[in-house]
């Protein structure tokens, strides 16, 4: 192979690797959501958003036991029923 191939597909290789990259970056963050829901039924022990559904507690972080019906945590939109056992419990808008 003569210098002048070589240079051309190492040039072919660095550019079709840079546009992988850029494509990738490009959806690797999602856009902020524009409005949150409650789901209710996914939360872990422990990791919990707010008080409970039910009124047992008032504070994040004291879901005594995973995906229990009465702990939410807050995500995008939509996502919610997408999720096994999730639950939308309320809608409320982003802060801008």
């Amino acid at each position: 192979m003569k210098t002048n191939e070589l240079i051309q597909a190492g040039l072919v290789s660095l550019s079709t690797l840079a546009l992988c990259s850029v494509s990738l970056s490009a959806n690797a963050v999602p856009d902020q959501p524009k409005q949150w829901e409650k789901c209710a039924g996914i939360a872990k022990a422990g990791m919990n958003d707010c008080g409970a559904l039910d009124g047992s507690h008032k504070c994040a972080g004291q879901a005594k036991t995973d995906n229990m019906d009465t702990e939410w945590v807050y995500v995008p939109l939509g996502t919610c029923e997408k999720i096994t056992g999730g639950v939308v419990a309320k809608v409320k808008p982003a802060k801008s």
